[in-house]
């Protein structure tokens, strides 16, 4: 088998080293080492992570884009552009309207640096978003129904015509993710 590769989207205020992002490396190092994982940490301004993602993708095409949260909305922009399947995890739908709340200073724990979410980046994101999919086969869409951050019906409206799954309570980090690796593998056709 030919090695793919798969890009993980961590979520706003999150990095690589976080839990889903680590489970998901160990997954890939320990029962496909054949494909490429990337796990970039993305710069907080919508503008910088596109312009990297567009760099990493345009140099490796990606074959399965796993997204979650913020990192779901970036995947379904990428997935448009490059074709390729994506598997969503509690995916954000509209994050120009979240993130108007979150605005204001953080900062990146592996990056080590401060950043600022201010007003001016809401509309980059806006710019992103996909008005309409044009292949809803090729995304996988992983709800819980007791996400405290994202209503998780606004996904669930959104990818209507994907293949949903959507389970009673969890929360916003996705309870029991390793139990769906498998799952995610092959959706993307992996294995």
């Amino acid at each position: 088998m030919t090695s793919k590769h798969i890009v993980y989207l961590h979520g706003f205020a999150s990095s690589s080293q976080s839990e889903k992002a680590v489970l998901v490396r160990d997954y890939f190092q320990r029962h496909l080492p054949q494909h490429q994982l990337s796990v970039p940490d993305l710069p907080y301004t919508p503008a910088e992570a596109w312009q990297e993602l567009q760099q990493l993708c345009q140099h490796n095409k990606p074959d399965l884009l796993i997204g979650s949260s913020l990192g779901g909305f970036l995947a379904t922009a990428l997935a448009e552009q490059f074709g390729c399947r994506a598997v969503l995890i509690n995916p954000a739908v509209r994050p120009h309207l979240l993130l108007q709340q979150h605005l204001g200073r953080y900062f990146h724990p592996v990056r080590m640096q401060h950043y600022e979410v201010r007003a001016e980046h809401l509309p980059q994101l806006q710019e992103l978003q996909v008005r309409q999919l044009q292949q809803p086969a090729h995304y996988l869409v992983l709800l819980q129904t007791g996400d405290e951050v994202l209503d998780y019906r606004q996904a669930q409206d959104f990818y209507l015509q994907c293949q949903l799954d959507v389970q009673e309570g969890g929360d916003h980090s996705y309870q029991n993710l390793q139990s769906r690796l498998a799952d995610i593998v092959n959706f993307g056709q992996l294995a």
